[in-house]
């Protein structure tokens, strides 16, 4: 228990200052006329969040490191997982940033192309994976009721599909106000017990520090955004949920807490594919959350329905796990 009262700093850090540094950026943004390009194929709607400041998720980052780096300071954790995962964490932030940076500073609305964003992801998928070799990761996969399955080195194929996988789920899910921060609380929570359950400290500090920075920001994002997260915030969130599910050993758990992400990937590449196969859309737009715009929801009914969906699966997976 004194663990915990101990690593509820971060959360506590994080939040505050992102709550302090927040007004910051928004101010600048908006004094420089930099903001949110909405994309043509999106909701008509949407056209009124056109403006709106982005790249809100750099003080997210900048927030998650300074509580890390405190704890550090203070000698309350040093373990290779805390910085490993900070470090994983700002690198896939880092190419959400140039993108972001390219679209807004540079005008280029397309920003990095997708062969750019992809080949950057499997190399710091790759670093990852080397560094847990050189520290003896065992390439063990967990599966649900079977156990550890041996992968041999196939495991580094595996954690940068994971890696990269997750990050550009998370991308998709960050369409409407609010969405991706309130989903991402919820997701990162259940981290957060798994590491307390299994005594994982550095692993438990780093999720308190992303769970602090998201409830800060959400306060600037729930609906009318003040600011978006943009890839920025986005990538990094995925990756670092990715991360944390591979140094716990319980990769398969992702696909159930993270299963509104999941959802919104699948939705994106069973729409292309059968609009590909027949000219027909299953959905009325893609990805999912735009389907139920499309219906008639409210951009907070979709938060509130998709955030309580994240949380009846992450219990329903603490239930199974535990």
């Amino acid at each position: 228990m004194e663990h915990m009262k101990m690593f509820f700093w971060p959360l506590i850090i994080s939040f505050f200052s992102t709550v302090i540094l927040m007004p910051f950026i928004i101010r600048y943004f908006r004094a420089k006329q930099l903001g949110q390009i909405t994309r043509e194929e999106g909701p008509s709607w949407h056209e009124t969040k056109s403006g709106t400041p982005t790249m809100g998720g750099v003080v997210i980052i900048l927030s998650v490191i300074l509580a890390i780096f405190l704890l550090t300071v203070f000698n309350i954790e040093r373990s290779l997982d805390v910085w490993l995962l900070t470090i994983v964490f700002v690198l896939f932030g880092l190419i959400g940033f140039i993108d972001d940076f390219i679209k807004l500073f540079m005008k280029r609305n397309l920003g990095l192309t997708s062969r750019q964003k992809f080949l950057a992801q499997i190399g710091i998928g790759l670093i990852f994976y080397l560094v847990l070799l050189l520290n003896g990761f065992d390439n063990q996969l967990n599966l649900p009721f079977i156990g550890n399955v041996s992968l041999g080195y196939l495991y580094g194929l595996f954690a940068v599909f994971w890696l990269t996988g997750f990050s550009n789920a998370t991308n998709l899910t960050d369409g409407i106000d609010g969405l991706m921060a309130s989903t991402g609380v919820v997701a990162y929570a259940g981290y957060a017990y798994i590491s307390y359950i299994q005594e994982e400290w550095g692993i438990l500090a780093f999720a308190l520090s992303v769970i602090g920075g998201l409830l800060g920001f959400l306060i600037f994002n729930r609906k009318p955004a003040k600011i978006f997260m943009g890839d920025v915030g986005s990538l990094a969130l995925g990756a670092g949920l990715a991360a944390m599910s591979i140094l716990l050993n319980v990769e398969w758990t992702l696909l159930l807490i993270g299963l509104i992400f999941v959802m919104e990937t699948a939705s994106v590449i069973l729409q292309v594919f059968w609009f590909k196969k027949t000219g027909n859309r299953i959905f009325k737009m893609s990805p999912i959350h735009h389907h139920f715009e499309m219906e008639g929801w409210s951009e907070w009914k979709i938060v509130g329905v998709f955030s309580g969906i994240g949380l009846f699966m992450t219990i329903l997976t603490l239930f199974i796990l535990l």
